[in-house]
């Protein structure tokens, strides 16, 4: 069972109005060429043997449309918010999807290590219904952190502060701090045993929040800025302090974040390889792990060439030393559950 540490599924389905329950093809077949091909749908998913994702709660900052300096799709002027409680309003609408989809049988949303055990039991006997972890990406949905126990028993198991920035932390393309309410926030985090994802966090942000001490930490989709510069990426400083926490650092699949000439080079798995083994050989192979972010902005355009669909997954082992295959396509990801998950 492989397992991919980041997609934004209900982000695809309410936002973009894609029909996840349908085949790859289908929907592909259905869209104007204003979109990028998609790679994943709940059937493909299935297909590709991904037996478990982190599905996002992702709303977008309307900030960061000014911070792009484009004018917006209408999509993005339409779905992003400006105040705290827009925030909450969609990141429910995306909660109350998987939950739907729950409620039909196309996932099993994990909340606990007893969902998990049972997931993984009738996967291995052939029942391949996907398993889904929620994680929140940029916190501004949780209107005060005093709100983190509704979330929580709403079945959200992880957090990460930032995208840009956010009201709790600085965040890519903005530097900045942990705010008083991001250290609030963290620490309510510690106490309700909710991980940390520090994917986005800025440098800054990503300090002030480890010298709190969280219990559990993570980089979902998160790739070695040694070898692709910008605050996308993690310092081998950042990425030690992960391993050190015992976390799992998610290699990211959009070709902006494998190689700094993605604008005019092909970028391939080599660049893939790269950064695995560069992060590998600073925490060792049982902490990297895939957080695709397939469709999360990008599509098959922007993904390594060999990557044309999301049952392409398998071709990522490859990539590592075979004593690490299984760890690093699902292994590390499920030991790592098993860690956190109530």
């Amino acid at each position: 069972m492989y397992i991919d540490g980041h997609l934004d599924l209900a982000f695809n389905a309410v936002v973009h109005k894609r029909d996840l329950t349908r085949k790859v093809m289908a929907v592909r077949a259905d869209e104007d060429r204003s979109h990028q091909e998609l790679l994943v749908t709940l059937p493909e998913l299935r297909r590709a043997n991904v037996g478990i994702v982190f599905g996002t709660l992702f709303a977008i900052p309307r900030s960061a449309l000014q911070y792009e300096g484009e004018k917006p799709p209408k999509w993005k002027a339409k779905l992003s918010y400006a105040t705290p409680d827009e925030a909450h309003a969609l990141a429910v609408d995306q909660l109350e999807r998987y939950e739907q989809w729950e409620d039909e049988g196309r996932i099993r949303i994990l909340r606990t290590q007893s969902d998990l055990q049972v997931h993984v039991t009738a996967w291995e006997s052939g029942e391949r219904t996907v398993g889904l972890v929620v994680l929140m990406e940029g916190a501004d949905p949780i209107r005060t952190p005093d709100e983190l126990a509704w979330w929580a028993d709403r079945g959200l198991r992880m957090i990460g502060p930032a995208w840009r920035s956010t009201r709790y932390a600085g965040g890519t393309g903005a530097p900045g701090p942990l705010t008083p309410n991001g250290k609030a926030l963290v620490q309510a985090m510690i106490e309700h045993n909710i991980p940390l994802d520090v994917s986005h966090l800025s440098n800054e942000s990503f300090w002030d929040a480890m010298d709190l001490a969280p219990r559990y930490v993570l980089a979902s989709h998160s790739n070695a800025r040694a070898i692709s510069p910008g605050d996308r990426q993690m310092s081998d400083d950042m990425i030690r302090a992960v391993g050190a926490s015992g976390g799992v650092v998610g290699i990211v699949l959009g070709d902006a974040f494998l190689h700094p000439d993605h604008a005019t080079m092909q970028v391939t798995l080599r660049d893939v390889h790269r950064h695995a083994k560069h992060i590998a050989r600073l925490i060792g192979w049982d902490q990297v792990a895939i957080g695709s972010d397939f469709d999360g902005g990008f599509g098959v355009q922007e993904t390594p060439k060999e990557l044309t669909r999301g049952a392409d997954f398998s071709k990522l082992g490859k990539l590592v030393p075979e004593a690490a295959r299984s760890g690093f396509l699902g292994g590390n990801w499920l030991r790592f559950l098993r860690r956190v998950l109530p």
